[in-house]
Formats: structure tokens, C-alpha cells, sequence
């Protein structure tokens, strides 16, 4: 019979071996079949130990920015605190004494009303590092200044100002005296300064500056001056140093108050030297008289035309030894470049100036027309208005400066008064009269367009 045969499969003894180690499972339910596997555990996770450096570092930072977040906070609270503004209603000048600290500088702007907290003061003073630059002085404080704008005026120094005016023409001891009589100077002068080593002129200052510091600058103002001027001088001057020019401004300056004129009163002297003739100037016979003092309170007197004295140029040849007055930039300059004439003579005219001459006969029509002026001026002067020197003492009547003549010599700086002819009037040519203007401290006489015209009363 034909059937399917049997095939038996035999397996090697290593694969029954294979078969004896693998265990038997046994037979699920059906409920265990569908049954999921649980999921492996995580590995475990390695912890970072703690107190390293970067734990360190992030506590540092975050505390720098926490700290940087306070500053940037309160430097705002504060900038909104000092720059609000202040207490005060006016405006008010306050002294700040030298040597005086942050803390009594906060004191003394509590005190005066012009802040409210002195410590928030001292506080911003430091922050804004100004606290070593507040300086002493006067300084005024405009209403309603904060604490900012108050330590920025004492910081950039915005001192109150004050001047004073030294007109041309003065002698250092009037100079001196004139320093003394300001209140706000304070402090000596530790001597009279050589006559005509001042320049005359407006000089500021702040309160607390010593009269001595003006003298200084005053000194030093002279000599740059006098420095630059000598160097820009015309060649074929008869005048060789920068002292001769100095004395011979000196002598300008006390003839004439006119800065139209100064250049032509140089002249003069100039061609007077050149032609060796005496200057006959008479503010240096006042000098000559009186020194420093400047003014000699009359006309000047025939005899002391003729006394002999280191200054008198009527009677020493050229130039006097020293300058007789403080002579501004102006004279200098007229002095440096005079104008170029052959003028020899100037008297008074009347109206504040000079008539100059070539010639003696052209200098005596203009002495006449001056005699004439004289007389017409004397019957409306009265008697008592001046001092007048005995006629027996041979008083000289003033206005004829220059002239060659003895009978005609006397003030040139007569038209800032006139009396009647033989007649010494209660003022001469020196500055310093009560009828002076350029006594009058308001002047402004930095420039000479500012220079007030000396006219007849």
C-alpha cells in the first residue's frame, strides 16, 4: 500500500542539550497574555555636590545685581532729591570764609535758608565727587537754587565780583589811598610802589582779595604794558629807554584830560626835546612841591616857578628823574607815536582843551584870546568861591604851559576852572579836586572814548 511516509527528524545531541537548558513555559492563560511588561527603572541620577565654586560665582553675581539694581534706585531717589528745588524765595548772597569744610559749608547754606538738608548735601558733594573742590568766596544764590546748582556754583568757583577803578593821572600814594577806601579789600600795602609803576585801569576781584594783590597785578599790568609799547615806538624818537618813555607819559597824562589830544600835546614835547629847548611842564613843578601827595591845593606861585627842584622843567634841562604820576595805556601810546607837527606851544582855549602853536607870536594871540575868556569868565565868578593867594606874593595866573616866556607860565590844565587874571585859583593841574570827574568812581576809563571831557563850569 502506498502511504506517506514518516519522516523523523533527528536532531544532533548538542541541540538537545541546547533544548534541556531552556526553560519550559508554561502554558498562559488567557488573561496573562495580554498582560504588558513593566518598563525598565531610570538609572539613577548623579547629584552635583554642593559649595563649588560655581555656587560661589552665581551667589556673587547674583548679589552684584541685586546690590547694582539698589544703587541704580537710590542714585535716582537721590538725583530727584537734590535737584528739586530749594527753600530759597530771593535771591541771596552768602560768604563762604576760607578753610571752611564740606560740613560747615552744608551748616553755614542750612543757616542762610538756602537748603533744607545739609546731609544730603554732604552725601551728593561725595557721589558727584566735588566734595575737595568747593571753593570760599562771595557767591549769590539765585531763589529757588537746589542742592546740585548750589555745590556747581561753589565747585566751578562762580564768585560775585566786585571793582575797582584807578583812574590815569593818579599818584601811587593816591592810588594807595584810593585802595584803602575800599571796604571790600582787605589787608595792607607793604609799601608805596615807585611812582609810575601802576597802570591805571578797572581791575575785578572777588571778596577776601588783600590790596596788596592789587598792587601786584597793577605792577605786573605796567610792565607787560609798557613792555609791548616801547617795542611798537617810532625809530626817531629822542627818547631812548622805556623809563623815559614812561616819565614823559607821566607828563602827558597831567596836561591834558583829552584823549583827542594826547598825541599832540606829545608832539609837542617831543619837538621840545629834539630842539633841546625845556619842557616848562607846570604839573612837574606841583611835583616838584608836593611829591606823592599829587595836588597842591593853589595856583602855583611865581617864585616857585623859578625854585629850583629835581622836577621842576622850567628851570632843569629835558627830562625829570622820575615820572611824576601813573600814566595809562593811552599816554604811553601817544608818547610811543606822537603826532607829527611842529607845534612848540599849547594854552588852554576855553572849552576844555588846548590852542597849540608853532611860533611864540602865534603862542601869544592864543594867550591873549585865553586872557580874553579870562576876563569875560571873571564877572561871574564870585569872590568867595576860591581860595586866593596874597597878590604880594606874586601869584602867576594858570593856563600858559609851554610858554617861553616868564610872565606868561601858570596852569595848562586851567580849563577845568577859570578866575580872573592874577588871580591863583583853589585848584591846580593835578587830579584831585572835589571838581575833578574823574574822582566821580562810576567812570568807566578802560577804553578812552570812555574818558570824561573836562569842560569849564
Amino acid at each position: 500500500m502506498f502511504g506517506r511516509k514518516k519522516h523523523t527528524l533527528i536532531s544532533s545531541p548538542e541541540a538537545h542539550q541546547e533544548e534541556a537548558q531552556q526553560p519550559r513555559l508554561a502554558p498562559k492563560s488567557p488573561s496573562e497574555a495580554i498582560k504588558p511588561m513593566a518598563a525598565p527603572p531610570p538609572p539613577p541620577r548623579l547629584r552635583r555636590r554642593r559649595g563649588g565654586p560655581l555656587s560661589i560665582l552665581s551667589g556673587v553675581l547674583t548679589l552684584f545685581v541685586a546690590l547694582a539694581i539698589a544703587a541704580v534706585f537710590g542714585f535716582g531717589m537721590l538725583e530727584r532729591e537734590v535737584t528739586t528745588d530749594g527753600p530759597l524765595q530771593n535771591d541771596k548772597v552768602v560768604v563762604i570764609p576760607h578753610n571752611t569744610g564740606t560740613g560747615e559749608i552744608a551748616d553755614i547754606l542750612k543757616r542762610e535758608g538756602v537748603i533744607e538738608q545739609p546731609l544730603l548735601f554732604e552725601v551728593y558733594a561725595l557721589v558727584s565727587r566735588q566734595r575737595g573742590q568747593l571753593k570760599a568766596g562771595e557767591f549769590q544764590f539765585k531763589a529757588g537754587t537746589s542742592i546740585s546748582e548750589a555745590i556747581d556754583t561753589l565747585a566751578q568757583g562762580k564768585a560775585i565780583l566786585h571793582s575797582v577803578t584807578i583812574p590815569e593821572g593818579l599818584t601811587s600814594e593816591q592810588i594807595v589811598a584810593r585802595l584803602y577806601e575800599n571796604e571790600i579789600l582787605s589787608g595792607d600795602i607793604m609799601e608805596t610802589p615807585r611812582e609810575g609803576t601802576l597802570l591805571p585801569d578797572t581791575y575785578k576781584f572777588e571778596r577776601g582779595t588783600t590790596r596788596q594783590q592789587i598792587i601786584n597785578s597793577m605792577q605786573a599790568a605796567q610792565r607787560q604794558a609798557l613792555t609791548q609799547i616801547w617795542q611798537r615806538r617810532s625809530s626817531d624818537l629822542p627818547i631812548k629807554t622805556p623809563q623815559e618813555m614812561l616819565i614823559l607819559a607821566s607828563i602827558v597824562e597831567k596836561e591834558t584830560g583829552r584823549a583827542d589830544e594826547r598825541t599832540r600835546v606829545a608832539g609837542v614835547f617831543i619837538n621840545r626835546l629834539m630842539k633841546r629847548m625845556k619842557l616848562q611842564s607846570d604839573p612837574t613843578i606841583v611835583y616838584g612841591l608836593v611829591g606823592g601827595k599829587g595836588t597842591l591845593g593853589r595856583g602855583i606861585l611865581r617864585s616857585e616857578i623859578e625854585a629850583a627842584t629835581p622836577y621842576n622843567t622850567y628851570v632843569i634841562e629835558g627830562l625829570p628823574p622820575g615820572p611824576i604820576a601813573n600814566p595809562g595805556r593811552a599816554a604811553l601810546e601817544a608818547v610811543a607815536n606822537p603826532s607829527r607837527t611842529k607845534d612848540l606851544y599849547f594854552v588852554a582855549d576855553g572849552s576844555g582843551g588846548h590852542a597849540f602853536a608853532e611860533t611864540y607870536e602865534q603862542h601869544q594871540r592864543n594867550v591873549a584870546r585865553w586872557r580874553q575868556i579870562e576876563k569875560a569868565r571873571a564877572a561871574e565868578t564870585p569872590d568867595d568861591v576860591d581860595r586866593v593867594e596874597p597878590e604880594s606874593e606874586g601869584a602867576v595866573p594858570p593856563g600858559t604851559s609851554g610858554s617861553l616866556n616868564q610872565e606868561l607860565r601858570g596852569s595848562t590844565n586851567v580849563a577845568r576852572g577859570t578866575l580872573p587874571a592874577g588871580r591863583a585859583r583853589g585848584f591846580d593841574a593835578s587830579e584831585g579836586t572835589d571838581k575833578d570827574p574823574l574822582k566821580n568812581k562810576s567812570y568807566d576809563l578802560n577804553s578812552p572814548k570812555n574818558v570824561p571831557v573836562l569842560s569849564d563850569p
